[in-house]
């Protein structure tokens, strides 16, 4: 731009307006910055969250896991003491007849 056309603009544009406008300027860079901070948190904040939750996952799988084990050894003992009473019950009637 030559300094003519500067001149020009210069003296269409008022100084009040200049001043609004710059000020403008101002707070936009300022909600641009705010906004770019807010992002870095929310960025923060979900890579927080996505770890969380991938521990949480974790966890339950390992409690599913523990769970159908102890599901097996419950039916296991279940098994193994109607076993005996089978066996006391049968000794228990040979005594009966003898």
């Amino acid at each position: 731009m030559s300094v003519k056309s500067i001149e020009e603009v210069s003296a269409q544009v008022p100084a009040e307006d200049f001043v609004a406008l710059e000020e403008k300027v101002y707070r936009t860079i300022e909600l641009y910055k705010a906004a770019k901070e807010a992002r870095a948190t929310a960025e923060r904040d979900v890579k927080r969250l996505r770890e969380q939750l991938e521990e949480r996952e974790e966890e339950n799988e390992s409690m599913r896991r523990e769970l159908l084990q102890l599901r097996k050894d419950r039916e296991d003992i279940r098994g193994r003491v109607e076993k005996m009473l089978g066996q006391m019950d049968s000794l228990t009637h040979e005594q009966a007849a003898s």
